[in-house]
């Protein structure tokens, strides 16, 4: 059976800390590798971005397992792959100890709600782990994923492409060796949301249920989440603007489009969060929003204050202030992209015009993109097939810091942006201590931490 930690385990951890920096022994230890030695790997949630994610891995690995809710985006996976086990349910995955040990990573490539259930229990059970963004669905999720990664000497990586571009990591050396003096703001926006959310679906404007299609596992779907009969629409691509699955444009986001700002300014914990949004609702994602978040200085760096745009407000999207915006468009001689961010210091600003930071242009004179090499950084480059490839090489090495986007980069950088839901949520600013996981406000810890469903908490979560 699947491994269940116990109550009084899980209470061990700090009460201050809400729970989620305890680790439960792991099953078993990931193996050393020899170098031409080919892995084995699992592909869990197989359709969507899934498909190629588990087309990449398997170029690098051998399939040997298959996951999907849905029977439909599974059946073209087990014709190119006939010999793998297949599953609808991950939890059977976990259950079967004889399968586990044919198996040496997963791909974890499902609904945000359910990235973090079936990543801790490969990581306790030895297997690195590859989980597209954003990492969790919750703050506590992206701590403990970060936690367990460690605590298991496993190698993982977030599903973040854009770390594996030159212009990307050349910016963030930049950033880093000061090429714009004390930075003070960073801005960053995007084009979504681009599925139906706020102020069109809400909780008083809900989709109507009905049954579910022939051959979806809807069970399987919910997982943790609160359950709901199945509606037209959530599946399998609108759940991203339903708070019970998805984590609305700021999360579906943040992870490309602030991920170069984020790296290059050794960003982590945020100490203050706000925001504004429009049609707030217990349902779905808002219309619009501006989020604000704090950072305290690190190092040599200064305190600054990092502001998020989403949406639309009354018919016009939320951007950046139209000054700044001239600038960045004027010194690049680039025009205003619908997502994109800008860095502001006191030796001038950059910009990128693009979701994945790839292209950068500094006031200073530096324009970084895919011809430039990182000077510290290693050239990777690939793109999302890079991505994998590096994953797979930090497993070989057994060196989990040579993939970028490991869990513990990866978690800080979902979690603090996961932060913006929360303001997004209660309407309150808050005060946010992330060594201890606790905000100033009491209406901040349900959505930071979430309740599992009965049934679905595998992994102590609850306690």
């Amino acid at each position: 059976m699947a491994r269940r930690i116990t109550r009084r385990q899980a209470l061990a951890a700090s009460a201050a800390s809400l729970g989620y920096l305890h680790l439960a022994p792991a099953v078993s230890q990931a193996r050393v590798f020899r170098a031409n030695e080919k892995l084995r790997v699992g592909g869990i949630g197989v359709g969507g971005k899934g498909s190629s994610d588990i087309d990449q891995a398997g170029e690098l690995m051998d399939v040997v397992v298959l996951c999907d809710v849905d029977e439909g985006k599974l059946a073209p996976k087990v014709k190119k792959w006939p010999e793998a086990k297949t599953f609808s349910d991950f939890r059977k995955i976990f259950d079967d100890q004889a399968l586990l040990k044919n198996v040496d990573a997963f791909v974890v490539s499902t609904p945000d709600h359910t990235h973090a259930l079936p990543s801790v229990l490969a990581m306790r059970a030895g297997k690195h782990v590859y989980c597209q963004k954003p990492l969790t669905h919750d703050v506590a999720e992206a701590h403990l994923l970060r936690a367990e990664a460690k605590k298991n000497k496993v190698c993982t990586q977030m599903g973040n492409q854009g770390t594996t571009g030159n212009g990307l990591r050349r910016g963030a050396e930049l950033l880093r060796a000061g090429t714009l003096g004390d930075v003070t703001e960073v801005h960053v926006w995007t084009n979504r949301p681009i599925w139906p959310q706020a102020p069109k679906v809400t909780d008083a404007n809900p989709p109507k249920a009905a049954d579910a299609p022939k051959g979806v596992n809807w069970d399987a779907f919910i997982g943790p989440a609160p359950e709901r009969p199945y509606a037209q629409g959530i599946h399998p691509f609108a759940w991203r603007g339903f708070w019970d699955y998805g984590t609305g444009a700021i999360g579906d986001m943040a992870c490309h489009t602030a991920n170069m700002a984020f790296m290059g300014l050794n960003l982590a914990h945020p100490v203050r969060i706000s925001a504004e949004a429009g049609d707030v609702n217990p349902l779905t994602c808002p219309s619009f929003a501006h989020v604000v978040m704090d950072f305290p200085a690190r190092d040599k760096m200064p305190a600054l204050k990092l502001h998020w745009y989403e949406g639309k407000r009354d018919g016009k999207k939320v951007l950046p202030p139209e000054e700044l915006v001239a600038k960045a468009t004027a010194m690049s001689k680039k025009p205003l992209v619908d997502s994109g961010s800008i860095v502001v210091g006191s030796k001038g600003l950059a910009y990128s015009p693009s979701d994945y930071g790839n292209e950068v242009f500094f006031s200073t004179g530096e324009v970084t993109n895919g011809g430039t090499k990182p000077e510290t950084m290693p050239v990777n480059n690939g793109g999302d097939g890079g991505q994998k490839k590096e994953w797979v090489e930090a497993i070989k090495a057994n060196k989990p810091e040579l993939a970028l986007a490991n869990f513990d980069y990866g978690g800080l950088l979902t979690a603090a942006f996961l932060l913006g839901n929360v303001a997004i949520r209660t309407g309150k600013p808050f005060s946010w201590d992330g060594e201890k996981g606790v905000a100033d406000i009491k209406e901040a810890a349900p959505l930071i931490r979430r309740e599992y469903r009965k049934g679905w908490d595998l992994i102590g979560y609850n306690a």
